[in-house]
């Protein structure tokens, strides 16, 4: 990874509660217990985390693991104890308040639990709203504001006021009030936990399909394991203000490097996690035949192609190129189970 791909740089970042955390002196052996004695908590432990340019890094954990604050922590909502966070390699730390103003102005955009819509506006009211902040003439804001509507899905209702909107169509408001400032950063913080089953799988769909269009940058947390292999390029399980694994979802889930990580991964269906390129073995000089399988695709997807296909090694193609060889019987324990 360059230097250039990396949008958001933290280094050893403590984020402690108490009367006086300046004063601490903080390394990576420091533990909660003497943080406690001091009558001090670390709600963030020595985060150490690279995100690149059009990456979703997915942050999850259970309540109080940190995953909230780290956030923050990342577009300085919070100031942190120790430390460093760069965002496009400025420190912010080192921001003024109103550099870190511009910085949050042009370049992030943030939606978190609480739809947080003014109630006296329009959703296009609402989602105009940040441009209005910034100081932008009315025509151009209402434009862009409809043209995001449109975007989540909301044509048509852009005259509706949040009470007349259901909470799925609340949210999207949200989410398109974020985008109004065309941010190149994303931060979004548990934004679909307040949804029912049905309407929040829309949602992640709708995010899927923005995500696929916008090619953000985006910093998305979650304590739903399930979402988070869904929607993460990579994957930070955090616990007790630490992250325990950074990974991909396929790498989470076939190498858990914890017991704790382990636990999230036990009752997942592999099958439906693992793609077929996480299998790839390199083809070395190999003799490649036959039509090619999708190395994209999830081996549940491919399962009938697979348990249907004689060759012991499958070719795999990524962009039109052969990009490995599946060993077809480590797909076949994956799907069906080691044979007896």
């Amino acid at each position: 990874m360059t230097a250039s791909e990396v949008v958001i740089s933290c280094r050893n970042v403590w984020k402690v509660f108490g009367d006086y955390p300046d004063r601490l002196r903080l390394t990576p052996d420091t533990t909660m217990d003497e943080l406690r004695a001091t009558s001090h908590i670390a709600a963030v432990r020595n985060v150490s985390l690279d995100i690149r340019r059009g990456e979703m890094l997915v942050v999850m954990g259970l309540s109080g693991s940190g995953k909230s604050t780290l956030v923050r922590c990342l577009a300085r909502l919070l100031d942190i104890t120790s430390g460093t966070v760069e965002v496009e390699g400025r420190d912010i730390g080192k921001l003024t308040e109103p550099q870190l103003i511009e910085l949050r102005r042009k370049k992030m955009g943030m939606v978190f639990q609480s739809f947080g819509l003014l109630p006296h506006r329009t959703a296009l009211e609402n989602v105009a709203f940040p441009l209005e902040m910034r100081g932008q003439d009315r025509a151009s804001r209402i434009a862009r504001a409809r043209e995001v509507l449109e975007l989540v899905g909301l044509k048509g209702r852009e005259g509706y006021f949040p009470r007349e909107l259901s909470g799925g169509q609340q949210q999207r408001v949200g989410i398109a009030r974020s985008l109004a400032v065309e941010p190149d950063i994303w931060f979004l913080d548990e934004p679909f936990s307040a949804l029912d089953p049905l309407i929040r799988r829309e949602m992640q769909d709708e995010f899927l399909r923005l995500k696929g269009m916008l090619a953000k940058t985006i910093v998305f947390i979650t304590h739903d394991f399930d979402e988070a292999l869904r929607l993460a390029d990579r994957i930070a399980i955090m616990k007790d203000g630490a992250v325990e694994q950074i990974d991909t979802p396929d790498r989470i889930v076939m190498a858990p490097a914890t017991p704790y990580v382990a636990k999230f991964t036990e009752s997942i269906d592999r099958a439906r996690v693992i793609h077929a390129g996480a299998l790839a073995l390199p083809v070395d000089g190999r003799p490649v035949e036959g039509d090619p399988l999708p190395a994209g695709e999830t081996l549940h997807a491919l399962a009938r192609r697979i348990v249907g296909d004689s060759r012991v090694l499958i070719p795999l193609s990524t962009q039109g190129r052969i990009s490995g060889l599946l060993d077809r019987k480590a797909a076949l324990d994956l799907l069906l189970g080691p044979a007896t």
